[in-house]
């Protein structure tokens, strides 16, 4: 099985990129996928994301990014978090295919 990894973003890199890590950590690793999982400042993105399979991020990525993104501040805002889960893992089954 292949190990992906996930880079989590947040202003701070700290804060709500903790919660955010932790559930798609947990979301991923109960559906099947063994999983890698950073975080960072969002201004780092840019140059990190080329190494990582899947972005989730707190806050809009730079538009130069081309790594599969998905914006989770529904698992901030507590509205909707199901709904993220899913597009989490309809990006993940994407990647997972090629």
């Amino acid at each position: 099985m292949d190990q992906y990894k996930v880079l989590i973003a947040c202003g701070s890199g700290i804060a709500t990129s903790t919660v955010i890590a932790n559930r798609v950590k947990d979301l991923l690793q109960d559906n099947g996928y063994k999983v890698k999982v950073d975080q960072v400042k969002v201004v780092e993105v840019e140059k990190m994301a080329p190494h990582y399979d899947l972005i989730v991020a707190s806050t809009q990525i730079p538009s130069t990014v081309t790594t599969p993104y998905v914006f989770a501040i529904n698992y901030l805002t507590g509205v909707n978090k199901e709904g993220t889960d899913q597009e989490i893992l309809n990006k993940m089954q994407e990647i997972a295919s090629q």
